[in-house]
């Protein structure tokens, strides 16, 4: 079987990192490199947790590469549910070196990993996408070489977790969504926040898959702490009409529909793009759902998933 081929962009958060690590065990499929940008901490740490998942993962031999440090526009939105490193603060002495972090730069990398490989290439954004936006302006017709494009980020019912209607990977650089979502041209699939949300995990499923006995469950579970932490505290009344308790992995989501298509087995199809003016609403995904905008590119909003499917992919 001819193994898919993955160009993975992320903000390397630990919910990119247990994103990479299904990515690295699916049998099917072929990380080209990893680009890297600003969001759950700084870029350049980004890049280090990146490569303490590679290591763990014995993967290093993927490329790994630094891009944007910070939003096209406006300030950097600080948020530690991920710990101030991104990684749950869990030091690591045997960390691969920084070094060991490509020369060139994310955009340019991801611009010429996919225009040798045309159509063949699945882009995965896990985080802000700034480094998306940057591509398309320094080739317009990037976007037009993607295979397809599979995103976590956006919300589809105005829920908010970063601001009161905003998502964070959007609200993080609200401009660089609304230029990938009005100029990429590819066949594009969303996973949202609020998708992720009612699809959490009983926490005996995450104690489960984190207490196998092996060094990577060892280290996701270790790297995880923080997070359940807070996802274990009680969810306010209004909150749990659509945020089931239990365990949350965002980027995986979109990582496993990338992997597995079959994965989504209900979707909305409508063209999108994202609130820049609002006072309450900047970074907010907009659904065209009566065609009003009369836009030709159009993407797909996953509602509903095989649960066991994903599951096993975790596992």
């Amino acid at each position: 079987m001819e193994k898919k081929l993955l160009l993975v962009d992320v903000d390397a958060g630990v919910d990119d990192a247990a994103a990479l690590m299904v990515a690295l065990a699916a049998p099917n499929v072929e990380v080209l490199g990893i680009t890297c940008c600003f969001g759950n901490t700084t870029v350049e740490n980004v890049c280090k947790n990146v490569l303490r998942v590679l290591k763990k993962c014995n993967h290093l031999q993927i490329p790994v590469y630094q891009g944007a440090s910070s939003p096209l526009l406006n300030t950097t939105k600080k948020d530690y549910f991920y710990g101030t490193d991104g990684l749950g603060d869990v030091p690591d002495a045997n960390a691969p070196a920084f070094d060991q972090v490509q020369q060139e730069h994310a955009v340019a990398a991801m611009i010429r990993i996919i225009s040798e490989r045309p159509n063949k290439v699945t882009l995965i954004a896990t985080g802000p996408l700034t480094n998306l936006a940057l591509a398309v302006k320094m080739d317009p017709i990037f976007p037009k070489k993607i295979k397809n494009m599979f995103i976590m980020g956006g919300n589809m019912y105005s829920r908010g977790n970063i601001d009161i209607c905003a998502e964070f990977n959007f609200a993080a650089d609200p401009e660089a969504a609304y230029i990938v979502l009005n100029e990429y041209t590819c066949p594009t699939a969303i996973t949202t926040w609020e998708f992720a949300s009612s699809n959490s995990l009983p926490w005996e499923f995450y104690e489960k898959c984190t207490s196998q006995d092996s060094e990577k469950a060892r280290f996701l579970k270790e790297i995880y702490t923080v997070t359940t932490g807070y996802q274990k505290r009680p969810i306010p009344e209004l909150r749990a009409l659509y945020r089931k308790p239990g365990f949350v992995s965002c980027d995986c989501f979109a990582m496993a529909a990338a992997i597995d298509e079959d994965l989504v087995t209900e979707s909305m199809f409508c063209a999108v793009s994202v609130e820049l003016t609002g006072s309450h609403t900047r970074g907010m995904m907009v659904l065209d759902i009566e065609d009003r905008l009369q836009k030709e590119n159009k993407v797909s909003i996953a509602k509903q998933l095989d649960m066991e499917k994903f599951k096993g992919l975790l596992m």
